[in-house]
């Protein structure tokens, strides 16, 4: 019993989701077994263990987590240009980071895949019962998965859409959830996750995307979280009335 119950406490514990900038980072991290957190931008919740998410740059090892390991330190703080002698001249070399010593570094059960390109990751918190059964992001950070909601809504009505569609304009780069084709225009499709876009740093990246999509010729059309969980007909026929008002597809 009282093993059982050491157990769940255990499983219990806060890992913090952190990210290797590259496969640099990576090797440091297996070789000598510490993590660095930017002081200014330090999580002020204490954990236990800590996750590695591997982005794009990893290229086919990229977008997913399959490591973590349990926390030794983190109180310790050290200039970069400690931390990187060999980039004296860094330009945050200056700057101060927590050196985060782990203990055994271990692979997840299942990689935690990143299933949509578009979605940054960066520090958040989760519980290692959480960290070892979830399967992708959407799963860990208690993400409904709205895209696909849509998607799969979309497909029930015949509508032609892009997803994850990339498009440049006045040399900026742009990941629409969906895009609709029309015979007069063309429809983008953003659905807006309730936490991802309550933050007023997100608010204003949102409002920069649709000025740049207004001028590039789309018609923007955002889908509330709430709205596509609750009613989801009412936002496809949104789509719908659009798609005629553009000539149809």
């Amino acid at each position: 019993m009282i093993g059982s119950r050491e157990k769940r406490n255990e499983n219990k514990q806060i890992v913090l989701i952190g990210v290797l900038k590259s496969k640099r980072d990576r090797d440091i991290l297996f070789r000598e077994r510490w993590y660095r957190i930017p002081v200014a931008y330090a999580p002020k919740r204490q954990f236990q263990y800590l996750a590695f998410y591997q982005p794009l740059s990893f290229g086919k090892e990229g977008k997913k987590i399959q490591y973590f390991a349990k926390v030794i330190d983190y109180k310790t703080i050290k200039q970069r240009k400690e931390l990187l002698p060999r980039e004296w001249s860094h330009p945050h070399a200056e700057h101060h980071y927590f050196q985060v010593k782990i203990g055994k570094i271990q692979k997840l059960p299942h990689t935690i895949h990143n299933v949509q390109a578009a979605r940054r990751i960066t520090f958040a918190f989760t519980t290692l019962d959480h960290l070892l059964k979830s399967q992708n992001i959407l799963q860990l950070y208690n993400v409904p998965p709205i895209e696909e909601i849509v998607c799969g809504a979309l497909k029930a009505r015949g509508i032609k859409a892009f997803s994850q569609y990339y498009i440049s304009i006045n040399k900026k780069r742009f990941c629409l959830d969906f895009a609709i084709p029309c015979r007069d225009g063309r429809i983008a499709i953003e659905c807006d996750n309730k936490k991802a876009h309550a933050t007023s740093i997100q608010k204003r990246k949102d409002k920069i995307k649709d000025k740049f999509l207004k001028k590039g010729g789309w018609k923007i059309i955002r889908l509330r979280e709430v709205d596509i969980l609750n009613n989801l007909d009412k936002c496809i026929y949104k789509i719908q009335r659009a798609i005629n008002n553009y000539g149809g597809q």
